[in-house]
This record gives C-alpha cells, structure tokens and sequence, in this order.
C-alpha cells in the first residue's frame, strides 16, 4: 500500500528528511498547516484522509486512504468556495515544474533556493520540492524572518519565493531572484522580482511575468482562463477532476491577452463587482487606493445593493482615516468613475491567506456582525 503521510512539523531539515523518506518508500506527502485551530483542521484532515501522521516525535498510523502510484504530493485548497479541496500532484507533474521553473529562471550550479512560505501551500511547498528532484541546494527556515532571509543570502541562497508584503522588510538586492506569487505585485517592485500566476492545481505558478512556462498552454474561452500542462494535477482525493477529456483546466480566473502577447489575469469570477451594469474589478481598485499616502492596506467587494445591483465598498486599513469623498476622487484619477467606493469601512486589518490573498468573504461576514 501506498501511504500517505501527514508532515505534522515545522519547516526545516526534519521536514526536508521525511519527505525523503516518503519518496524513498512509493509513499506520498500532505503538509498539514500548523497554524490551523484543532477543529479547522480536524476538517481538513477528514478532507485528506492521510494513512500516517508524522510529527518530530515520530509517525502514527491513523485510518486513512492510500494514494496511487506514482503520487507525490497532496495540498490542501481552499479554492473560491472556502471548502477544503485536496489536489493529488504525481512526480512527473513536480519535475516537469521544476524543470520549466529552472529553465525560465536560467538556475545553475552556483544558484541554492532558500524556502521560508508556509509549505502547506503550494508556493511555499514548490520551493522545496524543486531542491530535492533537481538537487539544488536548499535552506529553509520555519516561516519569513527578515534576518534569516538575509543569513541564508550569506549562506549562498540566490532564489527565494515570497509574497508582496515581506518586501518591505528586507532588501531585496541580497538575492538574485526573488519569485512572487500569491496577491497582486506591487507596482513598483524590484526589477529582480518575478511576478508569477498559477494555483494549487497547476502546481505552482505556470505564468512568469505574463508568459506561460515551457510546455504550459493557454486558452482562454469566454473569458475565462484555461491551462493544459503535465505540471497540472491528476485529481482530487475524492477522486473527481476539473480537468477535461483533453487536459483542459478551467481555472475559474478571469483573463485576456496584452497586445505584448502577456497574459492579464483581471481576477477571479467571483470577485467581478457588477454594478450598474458595469464591471470593477477589485485588484485594480484597491491598486489605485494603494498609492494613496494614507492607506495601509486596502481591500474592495461588491456588495448587494437595490439601486445598483451591486454597491463597490473598500475595507481601508488607515491610521489616518481618508473621507470617503477622497477615496473617490482618488480612484476616478486613475479609473473610470464607476469604480469609485460608494462606502468605505475603516478596519484595524484586512484577513489574508498566508500567500496574501485577501478572505474578501470574511470582511462581508464581519458587516453583519
């Protein structure tokens, strides 16, 4: 049988080990996110259903399901719908990843990644993964620390995978390359940072700065983004597979073509605010409220509204609150008029994923309360 073993630690050489020992075995790997309270993930777990548990103490056989041959990896989603998903990823798909990645990024001999992301997501996770089956040097650390990052820049790290937000804390001169991934990339990001698009079950990001990776396709249909490629996943644990008799993945995000022929993701289908007939998107609204002086950090959702369909509000993070008046004069600058907030909500944070995607569901929610 084939098992599947739970990586219940922290990231580190303990953590690098063990899925070692997995692959060694046949068996495949679920890294389980730490930070999880124990009822949410008790929910994922019965979501994964993994054979065996390991922790630094050692391994636990638990009542599970056995994985195929030829699986790698299993990461948990949340996807759109905040139900956890896991996706099933092979070897073959981590290694045509890796190989593409390394290929893009020109990765050679003198090159080492330094892993520092939540490896319970595939960002983070990606990282190590291309270590071990290239056989780049890795170093990792338990999550983003300022000075690790700049102690594994000594150690001989060129490459590192972060989110948007940590850049503002290091200096991002100290590596070669720095990959990005998650929320949208700050404007006026290094001109060594690569801006990258993909998702859990595409393993990884398959779009570098608008172009898509060695052996990766793009269609879009409808609008609509699709992705045929061997980095893509075999299917979910509960068997079922969005992707088509052709390989097609529909991704659910929304997209089209730059006249440079680079790829624009507008966002997720979703997340499109339709208001009075006409569409916002939220990225490029809270884009614009970024450059205002006085905002910390920003979200924007459309809420249901009996004169517009849709209402566009913006969750403001501001130790100086902007009037709504300035928020809208500051949007319509840069974008069409119905883009600009018809409410604002001053919040003492805005809830994100651990790769920074904004939980958009949770502001709405916290409105009622």
């Amino acid at each position: 049988m084939n098992e599947l073993v739970c990586l219940d630690m922290p990231l580190g050489p303990a953590f690098v080990d063990r899925i070692r020992r997995a692959w060694d075995d046949g068996d495949a790997v679920f890294p389980l996110d730490g930070r999880l309270p124990r009822a949410a993930a008790a929910t994922v777990l019965a979501a994964v259903r993994p054979t065996v548990i390991a922790t630094n103490s050692g391994d636990a056989r638990v009542d599970g399901d056995p994985v195929e041959s030829g699986d790698s990896v299993v990461v948990a989603t949340s996807g759109s719908t905040g139900e956890p998903k896991a996706v099933v990823l092979t070897h073959d798909a981590i290694r045509a990843s890796a190989s593409a990645v390394h290929e893009r990024l020109g990765v050679t001999s003198a090159d080492g990644w330094f892993a520092c992301l939540p490896p319970a997501h595939i960002g983070g996770l990606s990282v190590v993964l291309r270590g071990l089956v290239t056989g780049v040097p890795l170093r990792t650390a338990p999550g983003f620390d300022p000075d690790a990052f700049a102690e594994a820049a000594r150690s001989g790290s060129t490459l590192v995978s972060l989110v948007a937000t940590a850049l503002q804390r290091v200096d991002p001169a100290l590596y070669r390359i720095i990959v990005l991934g998650g929320s949208r990339p700050p404007q006026d990001r290094p001109r060594n940072c690569v801006a990258t698009y993909g998702m859990t079950e595409t393993g990884s990001g398959v779009v570098y700065d608008g172009l898509p990776l060695r052996g990766v396709e793009i269609d879009i249909r409808e609008g609509i983004i699709h992705i045929r490629s061997a980095m893509n996943m075999r299917c979910y644990r509960n068997a079922r597979s969005p992707i088509d008799d052709a390989g097609w993945l529909r991704t659910g995000d929304i997209g089209s073509w730059n006249p440079d022929g680079t790829l624009n993701v507008q966002g997720r289908e979703g997340d499109l605010i339709i208001t009075g007939g006409e569409n916002v998107w939220p990225e490029a609204v809270e884009a614009s409220l970024s450059t205002m002086g006085t905002v910390a950090d920003c979200c924007v959702v459309g809420i249901a509204d009996p004169e517009w369909g849709q209402a566009v509000h913006a969750f403001v993070v501001s130790a100086n609150p902007p009037s709504l008046a300035e928020i809208r004069e500051h949007v319509k600058l840069t974008l069409p008029s119905h883009c600009a907030p018809k409410h604002i909500h001053i919040v003492e944070a805005i809830p994100r994923t651990a790769l920074g995607k904004p939980r958009r569901n949770e502001l709405v929610a916290g409105l009622g309360n």
